[in-house]
């Protein structure tokens, strides 16, 4: 019996009319990306670039994410053949690349998502989960209909690249990291700097030119509220390590305090 995969990414972005709002699963935790998939948000990336992401624990949160209405992305820890096809292979419909910074490394990135003769990704449907095992009709002939490639921009080469990248056959969106790039702009750590602000509003200008969606991580809500007022057709708005150190914060600061209590006089 033939099965049938999720819509692609690339497929969700085309038919939103709004902001396609996500978040960050960092922990490693099956059960933390459960929680963080039924959350109602629209999508939701699974980091292997700055996390303790194995491909097993990729593989357990990509299927308990499954019986849920969210797209998850993973993003690869590096733009290499290797390691986006075990992660393709795992079943992931949707790669995020980091640190793509020049035409050559875009189109590296796109060979990796492609069977040949379009790409170099190696064929290994009849063992893979990504064609449920060859369950999937077609889905050699047909794997870029079900897969989506997010490249994403992070140093100030990438910024001045944007236009060129987007326009790469293949490129299905466009992904920017305010924080490393703040840090190639001389300004670590001052993701909100004005300056940094501004090449991120000419990426999207860039982008969307180019006929792509263009998205941006924006853990600052008053930042997010911007950027999605300029035209993002998706902003990562958390994650969840960030959400329970905060929380956690909150409540010690709620209910320890470093002051002796007054002590009661007979």
């Amino acid at each position: 019996m033939p099965l049938h995969l999720a819509p692609s990414f690339r497929a969700r972005l085309a038919a939103s009319d709004r902001a396609l709002i996500g978040m960050w699963a960092c922990s490693g935790s099956p059960l933390v990306t459960e929680v963080a998939a039924g959350s109602g948000l629209d999508w939701l990336l699974i980091d292997m670039e700055h996390s303790a992401n194995t491909l097993e624990s990729v593989l357990l949160q990509l299927q308990v994410a499954a019986a849920y209405p969210i797209s998850p992305l993973v993003r690869v820890a590096a733009n290499d053949t290797v390691a986006i096809k075990q992660v393709l292979d795992l079943g992931a419909q949707n790669i995020i690349v980091p640190m793509v910074s020049s035409v050559a490394e875009a189109q590296a990135a796109v060979a990796a998502t492609r069977y040949p003769p379009e790409g170099v990704r190696g064929v290994g449907s009849a063992l893979a989960r990504s064609a449920r095992w060859n369950r999937v009709d077609r889905y050699l002939q047909e794997s870029t209909e079900h897969t989506s490639l997010t490249v994403q921009i992070e140093t100030a080469a990438g910024v001045d690249a944007a236009a060129d990248i987007a326009a790469i056959d293949g490129i299905d969106a466009v992904f920017v990291g305010p924080s490393d790039l703040s840090a190639s702009m001389g300004l670590l750590g001052q993701q909100t700097h004005p300056r940094v602000m501004t090449a991120v509003e000419h990426v999207f200008t860039a982008v969307q030119a180019a006929g792509k969606p263009v998205g941006v991580n924006a853990f600052d809500p008053v930042a997010a509220d911007a950027y999605i007022a300029a035209g993002a057709d998706f902003v990562a708005v958390g994650a969840d390590v960030a959400l329970l150190a905060r929380a956690s914060e909150a409540l010690a600061a709620r209910f320890i305090t470093t002051e002796a209590p007054e002590r009661a006089s007979y």
